[in-house]
């Protein structure tokens, strides 16, 4: 893919049983503030009590407040081991939501949404 060909879009999700869920994107890079928000007005809202959450070590995970709103809904939240991306599935579903995108050659932030439309 060309570099700096444009801005990035971030994509949060949660990856369940069912699939792709708690979905949201951003404009640019995840900082604090946005991994709050997703996970009080996205995240949490979709959470049943006795659901676990999964996190990787990354900084923004471990905030002040995240852990609060995930068990407030009644949910448990973990963390992985350091280093180690192959405990995680949503790895797997982003290398290939990355994959997909390259081959489509989506370059915009709604040529995703027309690739996903017409290659059923």
């Amino acid at each position: 893919m060309p570099k700096n060909f444009g801005r990035n879009v971030t994509i949060l999700g949660a990856l369940s049983c069912t699939g792709l869920d708690a979905v949201m994107s951003v404009d640019g890079a995840t900082d604090t503030a946005v991994f709050r928000i997703y996970v009080e007005q996205v995240l949490v809202p979709t959470l049943v009590p006795g659901d676990i959450v999964i996190m990787d070590n990354l900084s923004t995970h471990k905030v002040s407040g995240i852990r609060e709103a995930i068990e407030a809904a009644g949910a448990q939240l973990l963390y992985l081991p350091p280093y180690s991306p192959d405990y995680s599935p949503i790895e797997s579903c982003w290398s290939k939501l990355k994959a997909s995108l390259r081959k489509a050659k989506a370059r915009t932030r709604t040529a995703p949404r027309r690739s996903a439309h017409t290659s059923h």
